[in-house]
C-alpha cells in the first residue's frame, strides 16, 4: 500500500484544491523554496491519519488548519488521500479486497 495522491483544500498554505502526486510506489521527494509549503504536505498525513496533539503537526488551535486561519474568506479545510492497494500483500487487513482506498477528513 502506498499513498497515490493527496488532495488538499483550503488546508493551511493551500487556499484552492491542490492535487499533489501521483506519487511513484519506491521513491518521492517533496521539494520547494522555504514558505512554499512543503511541511504542510506531511501536516495534512498526518491530519488525516488522525493526529493526538496539534502540537505533532505545527497548529495551537483548530483552526490553524484554515487557509489564513478563514480571515481570507475560506472557512473550511479538507484533505483527502488516495491510498494504491494494488500490491495485496502490503494491503493492511480488511483493505485487501480494495484496489483504492481515500480517506477523507
Amino acid at each position: 500500500m502506498h499513498i497515490r495522491e493527496i488532495v488538499l483544500e483550503g488546508f493551511k498554505s493551500y487556499a484552492t484544491r491542490t492535487i499533489v502526486g501521483p506519487f511513484d510506489e519506491h521513491f518521492n521527494a517533496i521539494t520547494g523554496l522555504n514558505g512554499s509549503g512543503k511541511s504542510n504536505i506531511l501536516d495534512s498525513i498526518c491530519f488525516v491519519m488522525g493526529i493526538t496533539s496539534l502540537s505533532q503537526v505545527r497548529a495551537q488551535a483548530l483552526s490553524d488548519f484554515i487557509y489564513k486561519q478563514g480571515t481570507a474568506g475560506v472557512t473550511r479545510a479538507s484533505v483527502s488521500i488516495m491510498f494504491d492497494n494494488r500490491n495485496k500483500e502490503q494491503a493492511p487487513d480488511g483493505y485487501k479486497m480494495c484496489k483504492l482506498t481515500i480517506i477523507f477528513k
